[in-house]
């Protein structure tokens, strides 16, 4: 397959629209049915958890949303949701949606808001949910388990946690496990296609914050949690690569990381059943935090 640098311009835009790749419908139906498909799922764990909606983390970076289970074990695992939406769409708004199977089994899920572009540009955002995650300890010190999932540009930016060097925070998490769900972990090919004009991201920032050039930190920092590198079957094939060379470099670390490749999924389905206990990464999430 040829490399991303030989590409014309409208084959790697091509590449780096997921919604032209699903086979299920057409690119602007497939967008429409996934926003709804979260807004419904996330009203369904609005429902059916206790929440607290719009609370503050760090100092005025942002908020988060908390879906809190009725249970009275100790044993209380808690994951933290970042969502996707290529760093310039959706929110937490639509991004509580994986609480429906999780609080079910005890689990608190924290769905993080970030400032998207034009607002955010991609150094604020990836500061953003750093603190969110220091954030979260500090609130919720009684868990038993940090675990983080990101869709899409959310793996990118929870891969960017992962890659933290915590010295300039007054704490260093430690997260168990990581879902990594449809990501983008090396930004350079996105430089000039369309999903960089909101963002303007010069090669310099889109380097500093490229999970596949910061694994020596992530080895450092994480190197205790269990990285689950899930992509879709109907993936374009430069998403699914994306995917595989992250999955490799990390092996090749010698760190503790997974690779899902998830049959019968497009870049959107592949997250928007983790609303059904039922699915196979709900279960796999569900098993590595003792909860199956």
């Amino acid at each position: 397959t040829m490399h991303w640098t030989e590409m014309k311009k409208d084959e790697l835009e091509r590449q780096y629209s997921p919604s032209r790749w699903s086979y299920r419908m057409s690119a602007d139906d497939v967008i429409k049915a996934h926003v709804k498909a979260l807004k419904e799922g996330t009203e369904r764990a609005r429902g059916l958890a206790q929440t607290l909606l719009n609370v503050p983390y760090g100092e005025g970076d942002g908020e988060m949303d908390v879906y809190i289970p009725s249970t009275n074990s100790l044993d209380v695992p808690l994951v933290i949701y970042l969502h996707g939406g290529y760093w310039q769409f959706l929110s937490k708004e639509e991004s509580g949606f994986m609480a429906v199977p999780l609080v079910d089994k005890g689990v608190v899920v924290v769905a993080v808001g970030y400032d998207i572009a034009p607002k955010g540009n991609m150094d604020l955002m990836v500061s953003q949910v750093r603190t969110s995650v220091v954030s979260v300890i500090q609130q919720y010190s009684h868990i038993s388990g940090l675990y983080l999932c990101g869709h899409s540009a959310g793996a990118h930016l929870a891969a960017m946690v992962l890659s933290t060097d915590w010295s300039q925070y007054n704490i260093t998490p430690q997260i168990k496990g990581a879902f990594l769900v449809s990501g983008i972990y090396d930004l350079l090919p996105i430089l000039s296609t369309y999903v960089n004009e909101p963002l303007k991201m010069t090669e310099e920032v889109a380097v500093r914050n490229s999970p596949s050039k910061l694994v020596p930190q992530l080895k450092l920092s994480s190197s205790s949690c269990h990285i689950v590198v899930a992509v879709a079957e109907n993936d374009s094939p430069e998403f699914r690569k994306q995917s595989e060379e992250y999955y490799k470099t990390l092996e090749a670390s010698g760190l503790n990381v997974t690779m899902e490749d998830v049959p019968n999924t497009d870049h959107f389905s592949i997250i928007e059943q983790l609303v059904d206990g039922e699915y196979h990464l709900t279960k796999l999430l569900l098993k590595m935090m003792g909860k199956s």
